[in-house]
């Protein structure tokens, strides 16, 4: 028996709960989980799993050898890696969640030198604005922006962004320009329901707070829709300066009230709970932290 395979596939039933889920995240037959847990069960001389009509659940035993099973496979991981000359390069599937829109803008066009440094790399990335199941979904880091609603999660923020608010010159052309916030009231606003602010906007400059309740008839779940309306000159927004980076700098769309600032938005990155985060996750991490940093 590959002990280290062994591991692998322990992991992976501890993590989706069945052996057919981790059959299926593994690419293999039911038959194969289970002959594998049994094996390494035997040769433990221990039961790591319990076997239920809700699924599987590690015993005491089982749960700690988890634990050292992930590090044992991280550091096999990065041994071969050493071996093979490729430096701290990485191998095998790393599984990242990223905001549809973000990623597409901040780190797609950027992972080339990435994959380049880490050849035996594999990243897939599962791009929804939704906060997805780590564990059910077998994620290694997920991206999150905004406001953690668990805060039980193991997170580390990497990048902090500007909120601006913001619309294309035809848009204000017809519409005139703000001077102050509570002239935001007259305006057509495009509400972004995800990590957007929603319909209050609140906003300071000095000791002057302002707090405007925004009455948009267009309501946007995803980002990728903000920029969509914004761009047809449907109306104004608040969106962070990531979300219409390229518009931006290209003068398609321009920022309104700069001397007000808004509550800035955090970048996440959320780690599976109860379970050591991997260096492969680590190391992308990092890698997104000084791409944010520019």
């Amino acid at each position: 028996m590959d002990r280290l395979a062994a591991m692998e596939t322990f992991i992976c039933a501890v993590e989706t709960g069945s052996f057919s889920a981790a059959a299926k995240r593994l690419g293999v037959g039911q038959p194969a989980v289970s002959k594998s847990i049994a094996s390494l069960e035997e040769a433990l001389g221990t039961r790591l799993l319990l076997r239920t009509t809700r699924g599987l659940t590690p015993t005491e035993a089982g749960q700690t050898y988890y634990e050292a099973a992930l590090l044992a496979v991280d550091q096999a991981n990065a041994a071969d890696a050493a071996v093979r000359g490729i430096g701290a390069g990485f191998s095998g599937r790393l599984r990242v969640s990223a905001p549809v829109t973000f990623a597409s803008l901040r780190i797609m066009p950027f992972l080339g030198p990435l994959l380049q440094q880490h050849p035996q790399l594999t990243i897939e990335m599962v791009l929804d604005d939704r906060s997805v199941d780590l564990v059910e979904e077998g994620i290694d880091v997920s991206l999150r922006m905004g406001v953690l609603a668990d805060s039980s999660m193991t997170a580390k923020k990497i990048a902090q962004g500007r909120r601006r608010i913001l619309a294309t010159p035809a848009y204000f052309e017809c519409h005139g320009l703000p001077k102050h916030p509570d002239d935001l009231a007259s305006h057509h606003a495009i509400l972004y329901h995800r990590g957007g602010g929603g319909e209050t906007w609140a906003m300071g400059n000095g000791d002057e707070q302002r707090t405007v309740t925004m009455a948009g008839r267009l309501k946007v779940s995803a980002a990728e829709g903000v920029r969509a309306a914004v761009k047809a000159n449907l109306g104004l927004a608040m969106a962070s300066e990531w979300m219409f980076a390229p518009e931006l700098a290209r003068g398609e769309v321009v920022t309104v009230l700069d001397d007000w600032s808004l509550p800035p938005i955090d970048l996440w990155a959320v780690f599976p709970a109860g379970r050591m985060t991997s260096a492969k996750a680590r190391v992308f991490v990092d890698y997104v932290a000084t791409l944010m940093a520019h």
